[in-house]
């Protein structure tokens, strides 16, 4: 196929398409002229991938090519692939003083333990440490006393999250899946905890 047919193909606009191969987020075609080339069903996985990774995911330039170019290398695993684009999506961040972030680090890595969890990566922890003391911030240490709870659920949904991502191929549709299913699974996980809380507290908090 031409360009204009890969840019109908994949939803993406030719402008945006030729940005994306100066960026090197996408392979040249197949040069059938100085001035023509061909592009196949590859190119358009590609394409879509970018998207998620660029829209849904919100990742930046760089770490996009840096996800497709781990893509691309044999040797990196599954695993590394969606450490990779994991690290780039969107994290709370903010500022805490060195008491907060003593107690909060203190309180991950108990967590930790009693889950059985290897400590996470750094960027995870630091976003731990900011949501954790943002509930002390404001005087609600009490999802301490349901935070055991909260990372037996999370290990629940990353389990099956896992294992549908697992039974994709190719790699790149992992990646997507991994992108997609995170983002959106999120905005999912958070409605539905809304239906349960109105559900429950029907159930239990009305006169």
């Amino acid at each position: 196929m031409r360009m204009a047919e890969l840019s109908r193909e994949a939803g993406v606009p030719v402008a945006t398409v030729k940005y994306y191969q100066r960026e090197g987020l996408l392979p040249p075609g197949e040069l059938t002229s100085p001035n023509q080339a061909r592009y196949g069903t590859d190119h358009v996985r590609r394409l879509k991938l970018v998207r998620a990774l660029l829209d849904i995911g919100g990742l930046s330039v760089a770490d996009a090519r840096e996800v497709l170019a781990a893509i691309d290398d044999p040797r990196t695993s599954t695993h590394d692939v969606l450490g990779l684009a994991q690290h780039g999506l969107p994290m709370p961040r903010g500022t805490v003083s060195a008491a907060d972030r003593d107690w909060a680090e203190e309180t991950i890595a108990t967590l930790c333990a009693e889950r059985g969890w290897r400590p996470p990566p750094s960027d995870l922890i630091e976003s731990l440490v900011v949501v954790l003391c943002a509930f002390r911030e404001v005087g609600h240490e009490w999802v301490l006393d349901a935070l055991s709870h909260y990372a037996e659920a999370a290990d629940r949904v990353a389990a099956a999250d896992i294992a549908a991502v697992a039974r994709l191929r190719p790699t790149e549709a992992v990646v997507e899946g991994a992108i997609v299913g995170t983002v959106l699974g999120d905005a999912l996980l958070a409605t539905l905890r809304r239906v349960a809380h109105a559900e429950i507290s029907r159930k239990r908090l009305r006169d």
